[in-house]
This record gives C-alpha cells, sequence and structure tokens, in this order.
C-alpha cells in the first residue's frame, strides 16, 4: 500500500512537471509569435516584409496597398531582400505608389544585391528591354547568368534565349540548349519545349 501510494505520488509529480514545462513552452511560443506589428516595430526587416504582404493581399487585415508599401520600404531598408523585391514591383506596377521604374530598378537591384533571386531576374528583364534603366543586354545577360547561377530556372531560360540569338553573348546553340535543359529540370515547362525543339 505504501509502495502504491509512493508510485501515485510520483505520477503526480511527474504530471505537474510535465503540465509546467508545457504552460512554460506555450508562453514561450506565444512570444515568439506576438504581434506581427510590434516585431516589425521592434526593428524585425523580414516581419516587416510579411506585414506587407498581409496589407497588400487583404490577408488578417483590410488591403492597403500604401501601408503595404510603406511596411516593404521600412523592410528593405532594415536589410530584407525579399522587401527590396516587394518594394520594387509596387514602384514597377504602380500599386500603391505612383509608378515609377527607375525607383523600381533601384530596389530590384537592391534586393539582388541582397540575395533575391526574383530582384536580379527582374531587374535583368528591364535591362534587356531598356526600362526604367538604359538598355544593356550584356548587363542582362550577366543578371541572368547570376539568377541561373543561384538555380531560379526563369533566370537559366532568359539566358538560353540570349545565347541562342546572340544578344548580349556570343552566339552558341549548344549554351542555348545546355540552360534550357538546366531550367527544364528546374521544372520550367517553357523549357523543355525549347530543348526538345533545339533536340531535333
Amino acid at each position: 500500500m505504501r509502495l502504491c501510494l509512493a508510485t501515485h505520488r510520483l505520477a503526480l509529480i511527474a504530471s505537474l512537471m510535465i503540465l509546467f514545462l508545457a504552460l512554460t513552452q506555450s508562453n514561450a511560443n506565444a512570444q515568439r509569435l506576438q504581434d506581427p506589428q510590434k516585431q516589425c516595430d521592434g526593428g524585425n526587416a523580414a516581419e516587416c516584409n510579411n506585414l506587407g504582404v498581409m496589407y497588400e493581399y487583404g490577408e488578417g487585415v483590410r488591403q492597403d496597398k500604401v501601408k503595404a508599401v510603406e511596411l516593404y520600404t521600412k523592410a528593405c531598408d532594415g536589410g530584407d531582400a525579399r522587401g527590396c523585391y516587394n518594394s520594387g514591383s509596387m514602384y514597377y506596377f504602380g500599386e500603391g505608389v505612383r509608378q515609377d521604374k527607375v525607383k523600381a530598378a533601384e530596389l530590384f537591384k537592391k534586393g539582388c544585391d541582397g540575395g533575391e533571386a526574383l530582384g536580379c531576374s527582374i531587374l535583368g528583364l528591364m535591362y534587356y528591354n531598356g526600362e526604367g534603366v538604359r538598355q544593356d543586354k550584356v548587363k542582362a545577360a550577366e543578371l541572368f547568368t547570376k539568377n541561373c547561377d543561384g538555380g531560379n530556372a526563369l533566370g537559366c531560360f532568359n539566358l538560353g534565349t540570349m545565347y541562342e540569338k546572340g544578344e548580349g553573348v556570343i552566339q552558341s546553340t549548344s549554351r542555348a540548349k545546355e540552360l534550357y535543359g538546366k531550367a527544364c529540370d528546374l521544372h520550367y515547362e517553357g523549357s523543355c519545349k525549347e530543348y526538345e525543339r533545339l533536340n531535333m
């Protein structure tokens, strides 16, 4: 009987300890997942970007593209490369702000330099087409190369197109085919068709 009570007492203590640890963990998680606005105000640049996405698309908040631009800008100024890309997109399309492709190019460059692959890809297209920057197909090819080397299918496809046409690079059908194949391997369907076409 004494052994049985001791066992129950140990089980009760163990249960209380588990409950205490669970509550402690729950409080820690709650603090980590606190209001995104507080985290942004506290200097968390990535959270400013996430909050910007919420305002841009009206997820959990009333849609407000002007507020989204403010938050993306704050994220970018805080060193978040995705925030720079998102801010650049808003300036490029004129959403929540007056359209300004020169400003968009600056922001895409900042995002690209910070490691945001989409920033490199869009900036490459802007150099290719001469939008917001002086047209420079050599620079476009450099950006697509950086993008492709980072594992972005669109960068590989665009670079392949440039090699096939000999724009900004020395024309090379074999190099174009290789790049189309890489983009295809990265699941860019349009590139698979181009690769097949060059294999005929």
